[in-house]
């Protein structure tokens, strides 16, 4: 299996951005999707996840309104995340994720995280 992102770089705060990930090799009927983040000193942290329908999704609380997650399985399992009107704080390695496994009210959780990529890093600055 592989998870191939792509799309990170530097932008400037209010600007935009769109981080896409490809999954490959995948054989199960249904799984959620999602990206977190790390910075130097902190935790992965999921910062939007969508479930195996696309009917259901998460989004940490300083990202809301401005990231927005979706997938397209026609286009071989590809999810996007479109930050809009990024922030200092948005700086990091963006990890897309897979699981099998959907949290009520929490999206991915990083313990049931079957697959990383590779990360892409972003880089906000004003």
């Amino acid at each position: 299996v592989q998870l191939q992102a792509s799309g990170g770089g530097s932008v400037q705060t209010g600007g935009y951005l769109r981080l896409s990930c490809t999954a490959s090799g995948l054989t199960w009927p249904s799984y959620s999707m999602g990206w977190f983040r790390q910075t130097p000193g902190k935790e992965r942290e999921l910062v939007a996840g969508i479930d195996w329908t696309g009917d259901r999704t998460y989004y940490l609380d300083s990202v809301q309104g401005r990231f927005s997650i979706s997938r397209d399985d026609a286009k071989k399992n590809t999810l996007y995340l479109q930050i809009v009107n990024p922030r200092s704080g948005d700086t990091g390695v963006y990890y897309c994720a897979v699981s099998r496994k959907w949290v009520q009210n929490k999206g991915l959780a990083i313990s049931f995280v079957d697959y990383w990529g590779q990360g892409t890093q972003v880089t906000v600055s004003s």
